[in-house]
């Protein structure tokens, strides 16, 4: 079993991160370079809970995906051609007083069988470099994404009944 920790700091908000970590829709690959839409299927969704299969090159996952706290997200492990047992990620989001947010995500790899073993053990080691990278690409991409989104401005606004309202 591999145990992997990677952290971020990001201009994202972790109401922002979150919704990037939880868009299930087409284009995911460019946010999550293992998740090729071809493999994405979810299965279910609720307002703070997904189940989701994703992967790319031959490896998938069904992930039970939990965020009903603002400040962190579960994705576990409930289904795969090569991962099992403790195996998910657990992101952890912690608001700065700057203004950014510190991203902490813990990937657990626990192989259920021989592909998955070798697997995993490459992830834990040389393979360590690979999902860092991809990792801090993701954050990037949620920035980017968050990055157009005007900050809201309150001002009165003026407003009419309309004869349907009624």
């Amino acid at each position: 079993m591999s145990v992997i920790h990677f952290h971020a700091a990001t201009s994202s908000t972790p109401a922002q991160f979150i919704a990037g970590l939880t868009d299930f829709g087409p284009g995911r690959s460019k946010v999550f370079k293992n998740s090729a839409d071809s493999y994405l299927m979810v299965h279910n969704k609720s307002p703070h809970q997904a189940d989701v299969t994703e992967g790319s090159r031959g490896i998938w996952e069904r992930l039970l995906y939990d965020w009903s706290d603002p400040n962190r997200v579960a994705a576990k492990t409930i289904d795969s051609n090569v991962f099992g047992g403790a195996s998910g990620y657990r992101y952890t989001l912690t608001q700065q007083p700057d203004g950014t947010t510190d991203v902490d995500v813990i990937i657990v790899r626990e192989g259920k069988n021989i592909r998955g073993l070798v697997l995993s053990g490459v992830l834990g080691t040389i393979g360590k470099r690979s999902l860092g990278k991809a990792f801090s690409n993701s954050v990037k991409a949620i920035e980017a994404r968050n990055a157009g989104e005007a900050q809201p401005t309150l001002r009165p606004v003026r407003t009419r009944e309309r004869a349907d309202d009624a």
